[in-house]
């Protein structure tokens, strides 16, 4: 960055603004105008541009970077893992406008959500550098910012982006018990840091960010910087006893039962059967390999990219 993260609040930053115009059922366009004003209005150089995919985001942030702009995702967690690991790659520094339906990582961020507030962390906040997962599967790499699941909330996630004439608080928890009301028990071997666990399972969660699922706790101690993956596996019950201990999930109560199970490590291998859909941060990722293919695994990047936070990370809470 051309300012450097010390003068931050000294020297008058430049942005490129790169926004999904779907996210938060079409809110995130207007949500750029009045953060886009006041950073003008301070005398900042703003470039917005609404993501035409992948392929061409990749370019547009290679540019900002050369350019020395603070690269600003505009949208929710996908959006912002969209963009994420390529920031990090080329050792820039992102900015976050949360406009997604969940916002999850902005919310283990603690960063604000009103336009003057998400302005104000841009112009002044300094960067803290913050970790980022890799997820290998079927020869690929994705970089994911908040976590990588198989089971039920990969399910879930299907369900979410068929219902969006639902209000936003609604959808999740829709999703969630129709994804319960039929869901499959895994199969499931986990290796972490070279140990191997099994289970039958309703659920597991890599997660580097406590929360997902539009608020859901589902990772409670999990921390941004501590250089760990937080792996919480729901042993399979009765489709009645999942569905009556949902609302554990929201304050992270659901840690305390019997079935749920947290586990630590830098490195998951898994595979199980059935082959169900791997999410990341809301988006598809593939299915799950069984135990005769290539493992999916998840290592952790400690410290890869910086943000703009108007605090040090916070752990999970």
């Amino acid at each position: 960055m051309s300012d450097g993260d010390e003068r931050g609040a000294r020297t008058v930053r430049s942005y490129a603004f790169l926004v999904n115009p779907l996210s938060g059922g079409g809110a995130a366009p207007g949500a750029v105008v009045p953060v886009a004003r006041i950073l003008r209005e301070a005398g900042a150089r703003v470039d917005v541009t609404y993501s035409p995919g992948p392929r061409e985001s990749r370019g547009l942030v290679e540019d900002a970077v050369d350019r020395g702009d603070v690269v600003v995702a505009v949208g929710g967690d996908g959006m912002l893992s969209s963009i994420a690991g390529r920031v990090a790659a080329l050792d820039g520094t992102l900015g976050i406008v949360p406009a997604g339906r969940g916002n999850d990582f902005a919310r283990m961020l603690g960063l604000p959500t009103s336009p003057a507030a998400v302005a104000d962390v841009l112009l002044q906040a300094p960067s803290a550098p913050i970790d980022l997962l890799g997820l290998h599967l079927d020869g690929r790499e994705h970089v994911v910012a908040g976590s990588v699941y198989c089971g039920v909330d990969a399910v879930a996630g299907r369900i979410v982006d068929k219902v969006r004439r639902l209000p936003r608080r609604a959808q999740y928890p829709y999703a969630a018990v129709h994804a319960l009301a039929t869901y499959r028990p895994l199969d499931l071997r986990l290796v972490i840091d070279g140990e191997r666990y099994d289970y039958t399972a309703a659920n597991v969660v890599v997660a580097n960010s406590a929360y997902y699922g539009s608020g859901m706790r589902i990772a409670p101690s999990a921390s941004v910087s501590d250089g760990l993956l937080d792996v919480v596996v729901i042993e399979a019950a009765s489709r009645r006893a999942l569905i009556r201990s949902l609302p554990k999930v929201y304050d992270g109560s659901h840690v305390r039962l019997p079935e749920v199970h947290v586990l630590r490590g830098t490195s998951v291998e898994f595979t199980g059967r059935p082959a169900l859909d791997i999410g990341g941060d809301g988006e598809p990722l593939g299915r799950l390999p069984d135990a005769g293919r290539q493992p999916a695994r998840v290592d952790v990047r400690a410290g890869a990219l910086r943000v703009l936070l108007p605090a040090p990370p916070p752990a999970g809470r």
